[in-house]
């Protein structure tokens, strides 16, 4: 069976050669690669290979960065996508990251992607730690961030190197441990 997250609005599923559209849309929006590791413009080209590339993965395996495609349910609208890396020198740890057209920002959709990856990453695949990271000045990022249950653990200086300026970072931990505390905190 395909890789599959379900939530009460979105499917979190691999890449179709459907979402390139999508994809080089949201890729060249100058505003949602502002905190990104590419630059503008993003090729048709590199996009098409990158599409290709994800939509052959099956689960997130060890060693490997992954892109998965966010679907509205609703609309069946590709809006975003989630990225995680499950570390090769510790299997049990994983990084993600998150990226939304910015037509689907302040609506929700990229804390609830978070929260559904990160439960399939705790209570499926046992990780052990999971983090982020986002630039200092993203404010939105390291809100849903913390509302996610992360904690952050450090504040890199001038660390990333983004469009030929070094940019600031925080960075971000989340335990197996405390996420299950969360949950169980939760009011029904």
């Amino acid at each position: 069976m395909p890789f599959q997250i379900h939530t009460a609005r979105l499917l979190l599923r691999p890449f179709r050669a459907s979402d390139l559209e999508s994809f080089l849309a949201y890729r060249n929006d100058p505003q949602v690669a502002r905190y990104q590791g590419w630059s503008v413009p993003y090729s048709e080209q590199d996009a098409r290979h990158f599409v290709e590339v994800m939509q052959a993965f099956e689960q997130p395996e060890a060693g490997e960065h992954v892109q998965i495609a966010i679907e509205t349910r609703a609309s069946q609208a590709m809006i975003g996508d989630v990225m995680c890396h499950i570390h090769s020198s510790d299997p049990r740890q994983a990084t993600i990251g998150y990226t939304l057209g910015r037509s689907w920002w302040g609506q929700g959709y990229a804390l609830e992607a978070v929260r559904a990856l990160l439960d399939y990453l705790f209570s499926y695949r046992d990780m052990h730690r999971v983090t982020a990271d986002c630039d200092v000045d993203n404010t939105a990022s390291w809100r849903l961030l913390e509302r996610a249950g992360f904690r952050r653990e450090a504040h890199f200086v001038e660390s990333f190197l983004q469009d030929g300026r070094y940019t600031s970072e925080y960075h971000y931990g989340l335990l197996q441990r405390e996420w299950r505390q969360s949950l169980q905190q939760k009011p029904a």
